[in-house]
């Protein structure tokens, strides 16, 4: 694929294709008030759950994420938790490809979380290689998905899946195709990737898979040289924390040393899916390693920022990188999937979000009136809005005034809403299901009782009020003024 001036619109074209270790990702938040008489440990009082693809998942989620078409293959069990995998990968807009193996539960890792403090981790989880007829299937999905990838990731969590058979199957037939595989490697045998493009080890993985200190730029630069000598592979970027990233390749090139770009750091979890991923996206969108190494840099500073196994969103890169964004209102206009992992964010830091909906046909003073209402009981504000055909549905075929698109960047454009989503059902049941608002508020003259969702919210602990409306404010009476 050819070179391209940096132009993130262009990894919406990006086919990445992921192996690995998948698994499901639970986390449990609550609040601790007192110690157990029975033992000395906290009692947490569970206010709310949520469960997420993790692992080479996390992997997929970070190139969704970025608008990048995501493919995932790896193994779970015939079970539940394999099941919620697959929906919640699928809610991601992430393919899965997923191999069922009855020999093995699907990987689970259960975090409870008091405020921003984990208080324990739990995992289910059964290593070690496939079941044959498993590996077998596993072998030959990979083969057949690399037909419609521009670049591969192999996500390495040293659970199985990434064994010595699946790699001898993929990475000379990869090349063969010449296609990227990049490696995000777990051991201390490195030399099992030979063939691969490139390698993601972090400090620690290098220094204990070369026996060479990575502390230095030196050190570091002699480290991915001897990865690149003894693994047989084009380059090898090494993620230094605090020191930022070294890039080396084969060629007679000095290295390429990239400072952290991250102000503060709050959980660095997941910053290595977010590195590989965000490299993999820009090679296949056609930039050259060095500029994929430094969107991928940026991605971290981004990811590192926030807490949990958050992932990095094209406004956020495009501010890092300081690139264009002719009104600066994209970045608050986002689909179902993406407005998830931003709650869940949000969530993560102990921010009590809000939530309203409507059409927002003509705004008005009464809807200003009910955001600023919202707004002020909450720490976000989310405005859902009904898309075009479904307020034809509701009002009649001479609604909506204006389009969904611009709806919704009017809202974008108000200081007083931080999210707006877009959704095409009648109800908004769907969406309060998926983001699990602290608040819900509606306007109107009814009672709570009354409110489209009312009994999903209330049922996770949720609040749901009632806001009255301002008199003689309407679009309804707006449309018949002017049109009289």
């Amino acid at each position: 694929m050819s070179h391209t001036p940096l132009d993130l619109d262009a990894f919406a074209r990006a086919r990445i294709l992921v192996v690995g270790d998948v698994m499901l990702d639970r986390f449990v938040y609550g609040g601790v008030q007192r110690i157990s008489p029975e033992a000395p440990i906290p009692v947490m009082q569970v206010q709310r759950e949520l469960a997420m693809p993790g692992g080479a998942g996390n992997v997929a989620r970070n190139i969704a994420s970025l608008g990048a078409r995501a493919r995932l293959i790896g193994l779970v069990g015939d079970d539940n938790a394999g099941d919620e995998l697959h929906d919640a990968l699928t809610q991601t807009r992430i393919e899965p490809l997923l191999v069922v193996d009855e020999t093995r539960p699907t990987i689970e890792k259960t975090r409870f979380i008091a405020g921003q403090q984990q208080l324990l981790r739990v995992d289910q989880e059964r290593t070690g290689q496939p079941g044959e007829a498993a590996l077998g299937t596993l072998i030959t999905t990979v083969l057949e998905a690399l037909g419609d990838a521009d670049a591969v990731i192999v996500s390495d969590y040293a659970k199985g899946v990434v064994n010595d058979a699946l790699l001898g199957a993929l990475l000379p037939e990869a090349r063969k195709r010449g296609l990227p595989v990049l490696v995000d490697p777990k051991g201390a045998d490195f030399a099992r990737y030979r063939g691969a493009t490139l390698l993601t080890p972090n400090q620690k993985e290098a220094a204990l898979a070369t026996g060479q200190s990575c502390d230095s730029n030196a050190d570091a630069e002699a480290a991915g040289r001897k990865l690149i000598e003894a693994c047989g592979i084009d380059a090898a970027l090494i993620t230094r924390g605090a020191q930022g990233m070294t890039l080396v390749s084969g060629t007679k090139a000095a290295a390429l040393h990239l400072p952290a770009e991250a102000r503060e750091v709050f959980d660095v979890s997941g910053a290595g899916d977010t590195v590989v991923a965000a490299l993999a996206v820009a090679l296949a969108a056609g930039q050259p390693l060095s500029q994929a190494a430094r969107i991928a840099n940026a991605a971290a500073g981004i990811v590192v920022a926030k807490v949990g196994t958050a992932v990095v969103l094209p406004e956020e890169l495009r501010a890092a990188l300081h690139l264009p964004d002719p009104l600066g209102l994209d970045g608050k206009v986002a689909t179902a999937a993406r407005a998830r992992d931003i709650v869940a964010g949000w969530h993560a830091r102990g921010e009590r979000v809000g939530f309203t909906n409507g059409v927002f046909d003509l705004l008005h003073p009464g809807h200003l009136a009910l955001l600023a209402e919202v707004r002020g009981q909450c720490d976000r504000l989310i405005v859902a809005i009904n898309a075009d055909a479904s307020v034809q549905r509701l009002k009649g075929p001479e609604r909506p005034v204006q389009t969904e698109q611009h709806r919704a960047r009017l809202l974008a454009a108000l200081s007083l809403v931080d999210l707006v989503v877009i959704f095409a059902e009648d109800t908004p049941i769907p969406l309060l299901e998926q983001l699990q608002p602290d608040l819900l508020v509606k306007g109107g003259d009814y009672s709570v009782d009354q409110v489209v969702g009312a009994d999903i919210v209330r049922a996770y602990g949720g609040e749901v009020k009632v806001s009255r409306l301002v008199e003689g404010q309407s679009t309804t009476a707006t449309i018949a003024k002017l049109r009289s």
